[in-house]
């Protein structure tokens, strides 16, 4: 796709060249969030999951005056309910000063044509209970899904599954 301009926000897919800005906003999503300790990806890791021959995950930038302000990663899902894929947005991250001039907006809407083009039955995320950003995804049309509860495996439990007899 085509770097997108929204109120001076400009949004493009990213490429290997990106691994390193890639990386930088990882680490600074996890300072954010207070889990810096649990960020065990390295730029290796991104490029061959993303760049790779198996592309795993996918990302967009957001810039302004030709600085990185934020990014997505999202991946592919698929429902059996609905029959068609979705999109998974894993990371969503704006920095601070950034925040409030339409960069989370201008990202959301270019992964939601992505879904659209892409035809996806769904585009979906997950939020840390104490974070702001909930209101602003309500005001995306986001709806919380109280039925739903995540569930998660490390690697050591899917380990641990997978020896099981």
């Amino acid at each position: 796709m085509q770097p997108e301009n929204t109120n001076s926000v400009s949004v493009r897919s990213t490429t290997i060249d990106d691994t390193p800005l890639i990386m930088e906003l990882v680490k600074a999503l996890a300072e954010f969030e207070g889990l810096s300790n649990h960020v065990l990806a390295t730029e290796k890791s991104l490029r061959e999951g993303m760049f790779g021959k198996n592309k795993y995950a996918e990302a967009i930038v957001a810039e302004m005056n030709g600085k990185a302000v934020g990014f997505i990663v999202f991946f592919h899902n698929y429902s059996t309910f609905v029959g068609r894929p979705g999109l998974y947005i894993e990371d969503i991250f704006v920095y601070p000063e950034y925040r409030g001039k339409g960069v989370g907006k201008a990202l959301m809407v270019h992964c939601g044509k992505i879904a659209k083009k892409r035809n996806c039955g769904r585009l979906e995320w997950s939020v840390l209970d104490w974070n702001p950003a909930r209101k602003f995804y309500e005001h995306m049309g986001g709806e919380h899904q109280k039925e739903w509860l995540l569930y998660r495996l490390d690697e050591k439990s899917i380990e641990e599954l997978a020896e099981r007899k």
